[in-house]
């Protein structure tokens, strides 16, 4: 007894001295990819209680207070939101203590980089203390979840109009023939991707002998932008490029699969789907790995983003070079003006980010609503999703056309 003890402690002490040692090696430049993996670890989390936690959460008697316990998918949608809820609080407080930060002399600089064993033991108090509030916190939580959901699909759409319009630029600021045979390249891969694609959907999302009116008005339609995207790029009046239409078009029948495969696997339509009333605990954590890559990226990159309330890209990389110790008025000197130095991207909107992508995960781990059923127990199913991923493929779209026709609108207007 006393050997386990005294095994017990040092293992104890050791898992204590390597998380030190993993905090302290995050620097300047880890700290973003150190944020990531906190909010990876909070979808894994979330995915582990909505899998296991229902039994010990009926036994909670401020969570299970009604007359009649309710199915065991209400607890597993709780579990989640509750978890979503804490990070949701935790990047929402880091957002509003950096709002306003410059430079990297502002001592919230170091907040933001720095602290990390107080950050990790914060985000665990917040997610422990989640499971101590009334249902209805809890429910108010979850209607807002699907607005702020909403927001994250938009910022998601801006940042992929910026890049891709971004893309373009640069290849036609070369100015040579390679990168015009290029752009010509790639805008032909996308348009023939995207077709070969839309035979795809389909073949599998309108099977014959079966009333599919609904999935074959969103391949139509989505087939109608991809056409509209090419007539009003190449308009004279517009002079606009081919290669970001054609990157859009991908996108959007992207998004047209994506919600055409978030129909419940019964929907007699989803033929991808049709025959597996079950998921494997393989396609699940692909499921999950997949929306984790996802949302982090998005995350990240509008963090970055100099279109969105960010720093200019001629702003200094954090994180440059510093003596470690000042041998002279020169070091010194050296070292105030790299503390002077701007900050290179909006620290409280980066995390804005991540509250957005919270409750974004929040919704596709309970399929966007807590009437789950069999679709609980699969990752981004169910009707609210399919509508949401289509809502997102029109929202593209028209946000694509307005970057087009704006300028023609509103001359006097940067754009």
């Amino acid at each position: 007894m006393w050997a386990a003890s005294c095994l017990a402690s040092c293992c104890a002490a050791c898992a204590c001295d390597a998380c030190r040692t993993a905090v302290s090696g995050i620097s300047r430049k880890s700290a973003r990819i150190a944020y990531c993996g906190l909010f990876a670890l909070s979808l894994i989390v979330a995915w582990i209680l909505r899998e296991v936690a229902a039994p010990l959460m009926e036994k909670i008697p401020w969570i299970n207070h009604f007359h009649k316990t309710p199915d065991r998918e209400w607890f597993e949608t709780d579990a989640v939101l509750r978890v979503s809820l804490g990070n949701f609080l935790f990047f929402t407080i880091l957002a509003v203590m950096m709002i306003g930060v410059k430079n990297q002399k502002d001592p919230r600089d170091g907040i933001h980089h720095g602290g990390w064993m107080m950050k990790i033991i914060s985000w665990c108090l917040l997610v422990i203390f989640m499971f101590f509030l009334p249902n209805e916190i809890i429910s108010f939580y979850e209607s807002i979840s699907k607005f702020g959901s909403g927001f994250f699909l938009l910022i998601q759409v801006v940042l992929l109009l910026d890049f891709v319009h971004g893309w373009n630029d640069k290849w036609v600021g070369y100015d040579e023939q390679f990168w015009y045979i290029a752009l010509f390249v790639v805008s032909l891969v996308c348009y023939v991707a995207t077709f070969a694609f839309s035979g795809v959907l389909f073949h599998f999302f309108t099977p014959s002998g079966h009333d599919c009116g609904l999935n074959t008005f969103f391949l139509v339609m989505t087939l109608i932008l991809v056409f509209l995207f090419a007539v009003v790029a190449l308009h004279p009046a517009v002079n606009g490029s081919i290669l970001p239409a054609s990157v859009l078009s991908f996108y959007c029948m992207y998004l047209c699969y994506g919600g055409l495969a978030s129909e419940p696997r019964d929907y007699e339509c989803n033929g991808l789907h049709r025959h597996s009333k079950a998921v494997s605990t393989g396609s699940l954590t692909l499921g999950l790995v997949t929306t984790v890559l996802s949302v982090v990226y998005s995350a990240v990159r509008a963090g970055s983003s100099t279109t969105l309330l960010s720093s200019p890209p001629s702003s200094p990389r954090a994180g440059a070079g510093k003596p470690l110790l000042p041998l002279d008025n020169k070091a010194e000197e050296q070292e105030e003006k790299e503390k002077s130095k701007p900050v290179t991207y909006s620290y409280s909107f980066f995390h804005i980010i991540f509250s957005l992508a919270s409750m974004y995960s929040a919704m596709l781990l309970t399929g966007w609503s807590t009437s789950v059923g069999e679709s609980g127990r699969l990752v981004d199913v169910g009707w609210p999703s399919v509508w949401v991923r289509i809502v997102t493929c029109w929202a593209t779209a028209g946000l694509y056309i307005w970057s087009l026709v704006a300028p023609i609108l509103f001359p006097d207007r940067e754009f």
